[in-house]
């Protein structure tokens, strides 16, 4: 029977990518995403190439609807195994930008969102009969480079990049026992929608980013799915409570 995952954010850009990337792995893929019309589109092209989609409008900051999204995907296909958790918010913030309005907004959702997903797949990964030791569950969190280093003039941003790696550490001890594995990924500089508005808000090109990339190319949002694939695949069961850089060499641990 195939697997099935649900992609927050997954509408446009890294999002997009991983849901039409597991979708060709074989998953049973829901496609959340705040906006209607680009979940839609992108189910759409998913069905159209052969794979399974089901298209979920959802707020990932609000605890109830993203229970209700995960509890509505488990119900059509049948079962849940996988939740990507990779809506999120990116503004550029010097130290005096950050108003209370916008902490609330951008921690909710880049950092509640993801809290409230463990929770609502938690409780559909223990619905599952475990056999032996396997992993009956994943959950795999974006974070981002700018959660590993903190950068200039993202404050709030590095700040909740790096509260998503604290809780999916966390949530990888507490979870790993019942066969649950928790990670993340850590995007660079990657040509999504986001951060050409990224760059424009800085008044640089994408390009003008390649010198601070050991690899000088930009990330395409493919090749972040490439690695969101293989963790959710048996080859990375042994992986727990890690985060991924996926940044070009932007930065080493």
């Amino acid at each position: 029977m195939a697997k099935v995952a649900m992609v927050t954010g997954a509408g446009q850009g890294i999002g997009e990518a991983i849901a039409k990337r597991l979708a060709r792995d074989g998953f049973q893929v829901a496609v959340a995403d705040l906006k209607a019309d680009q979940a839609q589109r992108v189910a759409d092209e998913i069905s159209q190439a052969g794979g399974a989609a089901l298209p979920i409008t959802v707020d990932v900051a609000d605890r109830e609807a993203i229970f209700a999204a995960v509890r509505q995907t488990a119900s059509h296909f049948g079962g849940f195994d996988l939740l990507v958790n990779n809506a999120g918010l990116g503004p550029v913030t010097r130290i005096d930008d950050v108003t209370p309005e916008l902490f609330d907004q951008v921690m909710r959702v880049n950092v509640a969102g993801d809290m409230w997903g463990i929770q609502a797949a938690k409780e559909q990964f223990e619905k599952k009969v475990r056999h032996g030791k396997e992993v009956v569950g994943k959950i795999i969190n974006a974070t981002s480079q700018a959660g590993v280093r903190g950068n200039l003039n993202e404050l709030l941003y590095s700040s909740t990049k790096f509260a998503v790696r604290g809780l999916t550490q966390v949530a990888a001890r507490d979870l790993g026992p019942a066969g649950i594995t928790v990670n993340c990924y850590a995007p660079g500089i990657v040509d999504t929608p986001m951060m050409r508005k990224l760059a424009v808000d800085q008044g640089r090109t994408m390009e003008s980013y390649e010198p601070l990339i050991s690899v000088r190319k930009i990330t395409d949002p493919e090749e972040i799915a490439g690695v969101v694939s293989f963790l959710a695949s048996e080859k990375a069961d042994c992986i727990n409570g890690q985060t991924i850089l996926c940044d070009g060499g932007m930065q080493f641990e």
